[in-house]
């Protein structure tokens, strides 16, 4: 059953006031809302949980910066097949946790909710969307692009929220937002086309992230029945393919079948990280600690796979992350000034 709490954790997480959106946690920290009284920056105890806690969200993130070394590893299975296994082994996780915690009573009462299993309805496609997105992306030789989409994720929650939720962003958000389009109108210009991976990856985790902030279950609960509704068409596909005898469960040899086996813990394991950190550290915190995932997304294509990376497509880069710095530090101002009101 969800609470109070956890429904101010997901509005907070998902489209906060005065931050930029969490990036690729923050659509699943529903369960993870952040508790002041029990963070007191002049206790021992405060302190302790502060370091817990941003040790667990920056593993989380760490872990999501490095998934590019994940996905190259099964990059001669097709991207599709890769996230129809990530769908089904993460279910069979999850279950298994849900399993261990005897955490079942919210399935009653979301089967009674039209409107809730609607919405994850579509935030799970949106989800699955962003994933074969993703995967394909790295497998291709484009984790620049990808890396980018998840810069941009932030700016683009800000435009959501003015849309959909009637936000009035501050004129220093607005500003960050116009210098980060006209980083993606130059990319876009010189590449004589428009950063197609990274705008799909940005507006289907930032509508995801919208879904879920109407549609609230907690992290765990919220990934359980979107794998869910998502599952029985994988493995539907997935038996026909083997009974064909294509697919990596059948062609592949026992690494690959290994390595997609592994898709399960590795989709849940930061999900619960993140969580439990999210639980003991403000957002502002979190709001830094999200860029640590794109910026190990780019290093590892610039550095490690020797992705192109022109020097005139650094200028748009350096606009996004001047748009970052402006979001970032306008933040902090706004949140400054209203501890000294």
């Amino acid at each position: 059953m969800t609470t109070p709490q956890t429904r101010v954790g997901l509005r907070a997480l998902c489209f906060p006031p005065s931050l930029s959106a969490l990036g690729l946690a923050g659509i699943f920290s529903g369960a993870a809302a952040f508790d002041p009284a029990a963070v007191h920056p002049f206790t021992r105890s405060g302190v302790l949980r502060m370091n817990t806690g941003i040790l667990y969200a920056a593993l989380a993130y760490v872990a999501w910066g490095l998934f590019p070394l994940y996905f190259k590893q099964v990059a001669d299975v097709p991207s599709l097949e890769v996230v129809m296994h990530r769908t089904l082994w993460s279910l069979v996780v999850v279950l298994g946790l849900l399993a261990l915690r005897r955490q079942w009573a919210w399935m009653a009462s979301v089967v009674r909710q039209p409107r809730v299993l609607g919405a994850f309805a579509l935030s799970a496609v949106l989800l699955s969307g962003n994933w074969l997105t993703y995967v394909w992306a790295v497998q291709n030789h484009h984790v620049v692009d990808a890396s980018l989409g998840y810069f941009i994720l932030p700016l683009v929650n800000v435009a959501l929220g003015f849309v959909f939720l009637r936000e009035r962003p501050r004129p220093g958000q607005w500003l960050a937002v116009a210098v980060a389009a006209a980083g993606v109108l130059w990319l876009a210009v010189q590449a004589g086309r428009l950063p197609w991976i990274a705008l799909v990856l940005a507006l289907t985790f930032g509508f995801y992230g919208l879904l879920r902030k109407v549609a609230v279950l907690g992290a765990l609960e919220g990934l359980t029945l979107e794998t869910l509704m998502l599952a029985p068409v994988a493995a539907v596909v997935l038996a026909w393919w083997s009974w064909q005898g294509q697919g990596a469960l059948v062609q592949g040899d026992l690494s690959t079948v290994g390595w997609l086996l592994l898709a399960g813990p590795m989709t849940a394991v930061p999900l619960l990280l993140f969580a439990a950190g999210a639980r003991r550290i403000p957002m502002s915190t979190l709001g830094i600690l999200q860029y640590i995932s794109p910026s190990l997304q780019f290093a590892l294509g610039v550095w490690v796979y020797n992705e192109a990376f022109q020097p005139a497509r650094l200028v748009g880069f350096v606009l996004i992350w001047a748009a970052l710095v402006v979001y970032s530090v306008e933040g902090w101002w706004a949140r400054q000034r209203a501890v000294l009101a």
